[in-house]
């Protein structure tokens, strides 16, 4: 039957009517659960060592005391109910933990599905329109080349979205990532750098408009030099990055160095200064998957104001606009599930919680175990605190851990299909094999 090869994976043999059957480390997982048991690597059993070994040992202390003669028991009858409302705790953390989990896999998929329907819809749909009685092209001043090259810089906005989406949900600012390589058109790197937006004359004409009243009411207060905000920096110096979500907040002893006078008035003292507005236009940022949004949506425009998406009519136009919507609907609802971690105050008290009943079952079950109180102690910890521990763990996301999500293979795996759909697929106007002559045979 042919010679039968041999990986590093292979755990079991199995002999059948005479054939040789391997059986890999992942397909034993279908019939046994030692591997996962034995398994350390990818378990809580790591993050919690510590904790478990300091129950122990203090059930280890405790056990000794109780040997010595000395009277540490406690009575049981108080130490049920603490361990239902323990109990009840950690179901709520595992579950909002997990729920935060599965919503963040759930948009990023939802996310990852918008930018392939678009895709298809540009590659197929956006074409040269067809040729009039005259033989002449209504309103196209690009070629089938011109435009295909149009269309595979959108298609690779597309794919520039989810890249950016990634970086942005794990803060990671700027445009200096090997991932943004040969995807992120110039234009649109050099309106999302720091002080690289195109303005219009009407908002150059109302930034210059209300820098000239700033001048002219610090004149008149005596503030020759002007708050750091005013100037287009942060408190600390440093401009802000493109991809920053929000500015630093300035402090009241900060407002009061920038030159900020204090009013008689307690309620409005200092309330309409400390308001910025941030008029300057070099220091305005964005996130970069909003400037990209925004490309696509006007590419968009562009194709049907040119008269190339005279095929699909209205209706197709206002879907591809839809599709650019959910995208961003999308990244809106995983930077809500970034941006709102669980209370602090909550997995504070839950951990306390969990620590207190811990270190009362030793006094509660040596009476009736003696030593062999210590290693079901020790079970017990083990289990209620993996279990917080795994609750912490998944609660973010779109981190960088292992038990996160694997962002970077989904943006790659949507990277390497829409480059088949270029490279392999035809696009709009042309049949499997060749330009479609409109008699059917294609």
């Amino acid at each position: 039957m042919g010679n039968v090869t041999s990986t590093k994976k292979t755990n079991v043999t199995v002999t059948a009517g005479g054939r040789k059957k391997i059986i890999t480390r992942q397909q034993l997982r279908k019939y046994s659960w030692l591997p996962d048991v034995l398994r350390l690597q990818g378990s809580i059993v790591p993050k919690i060592f510590g904790p478990v070994l300091t129950v122990t040992l203090f059930a280890t202390a405790a056990a000794y005391a109780w040997h010595k003669g000395t009277n540490i028991t406690l009575s049981n009858s108080v130490i049920p109910l603490f361990s239902v409302v323990v109990g009840l705790i950690l179901v709520f953390r595992n579950g909002t933990s997990y729920d935060r989990y599965y919503e963040g896999r759930k948009d990023f998929q939802s996310m990852i599905s918008h930018v392939r329907n678009l895709s298809r819809l540009i590659w197929v749909n956006v074409a040269v329109p067809p040729a009039d009685d005259k033989g002449k092209l209504a309103g196209a001043t690009l070629t089938a080349k011109q435009l295909r090259r149009k269309k595979v810089t959108a298609l690779k906005l597309c794919v520039c979205f989810a890249f950016a989406v990634k970086h942005y949900l794990r803060g990671e600012d700027g445009l200096d990532w090997d991932d943004y390589a040969g995807i992120l058109p110039p234009t649109v790197a050099r309106l999302a750098a720091p002080g690289g937006s195109r303005r219009t004359s009407a908002w150059t004409s109302y930034a210059a408009t209300e820098r000239t009243s700033r001048e002219d009411s610090a004149a008149a207060s005596g503030d020759e030099g002007g708050s750091p905000a005013r100037q287009g920096t942060t408190d600390s110096g440093a401009r802000v990055d493109a991809t920053k979500r929000i500015r630093v907040k300035r402090s009241k002893d900060k407002m009061k160095q920038a030159g900020v006078r204090s009013s008689k008035t307690p309620l409005l003292s200092g309330l309409h200064q400390t308001i910025d507005f941030n008029s300057d236009p070099e220091s305005l940022t964005t996130p970069l998957p909003l400037v990209i949004s925004h490309e696509l949506a006007r590419m968009i425009f562009m194709f049907k104001r040119d008269g190339y998406l005279e095929t699909i009519g209205p209706a197709g136009t206002n879907a591809m606009n839809q599709l650019v919507q959910s995208m961003v609907d999308a990244l809106s609802n995983m930077e809500r599930v970034a941006n709102t971690p669980i209370p602090r105050s909550y997995s504070i008290h839950l951990k306390q919680t969990v620590t207190l009943y811990l270190f009362s079952l030793p006094f509660t079950l040596v009476k009736e175990l003696g030593w062999a109180m210590i290693p079901l102690v020790t079970v017990i910890a083990f289990t209620l605190m993996g279990i917080e521990g795994i609750a912490d763990e998944i609660e973010m996301p779109f981190g960088l851990d292992k038990s996160d999500l694997p962002l970077e293979r989904y943006c790659q795996d949507l990277k390497e299909e829409v480059e088949y759909v270029v490279e392999r697929l035809p696009e709009g106007g042309e049949g499997m094999y060749g330009y479609d002559d409109g008699q059917g045979d294609d």
